[in-house]
């Protein structure tokens, strides 16, 4: 889906048919490790780009973003709460029914949904969507299979990495420059890449 460093048309082609951007939680928006109190309270690491990130994607696009993910933190609930995502599925074992609902319920085509995810368990839900990607420290599996593989690893803009990725695929015309995203092998200078 990346030639020579810039996008190829059929990836903005698929980037431009999303209404709904599926992710994960552990592993896209967190780094995938867990922090434990003394008194055993769960923490995980949110980054703040990311959150400014979703709020990006409603405002120049209208494309809403939702939570599918086998936790079932309060953690993650909260962090949900504050970046207005009402699309959330927490402890979820198999997310391929949930996206099955979602696709009855929101009236939506498989071709119209993205989805970030990092691990075994996600591959299940990108075989099924319009649009796939995976950070670049994704399970060897799931960065094959991914139509775009980020730059950034899970929990340090990778999720953020996409969602730029989706806003450019809506300017008209596609620009050739895009700040913060980066072609799989492309070649990125200063943070930008061509697209």
């Amino acid at each position: 889906m990346v030639e020579n460093g810039r996008f190829t048309p059929s990836l903005v082609a698929k980037a431009q048919a999303i209404r709904l951007l599926l992710t994960d939680v552990d592993g896209v928006l967190t780094d995938g490790g867990v922090y434990y109190s003394a008194a055993g309270e769960e923490m995980k690491r949110f980054s703040i780009r990311d959150g400014l990130g979703v709020e990006r994607l409603r405002q120049l696009t209208g494309i809403e973003v939702g939570i599918v993910t086998g936790e079932a933190s309060p953690s993650v609930l909260r962090r949900a709460e504050k970046l207005k995502i009402t699309e959330l599925h927490l402890g979820i074992r198999h997310k391929k029914a949930v996206l099955a609902d979602i696709f009855g319920r929101l009236k939506l085509q498989p071709k119209e949904i993205a989805y970030i995810g990092d691990d075994a368990n996600d591959l299940e839900v990108m075989r099924h969507v319009g649009l796939s990607a995976t950070p670049a420290d994704g399970y060897r599996e799931v960065l094959v299979m991914a139509d775009y593989v980020c730059q950034s690893p899970g929990g340090h803009g990778a999720f953020r990495e996409f969602v730029e990725l989706l806003i450019a695929a809506r300017r008209e015309p596609v620009p050739d420059e895009v700040e913060g995203v980066a072609a799989v092998n492309g070649s990125a200078v200063n943070g930008r890449v061509a697209i």
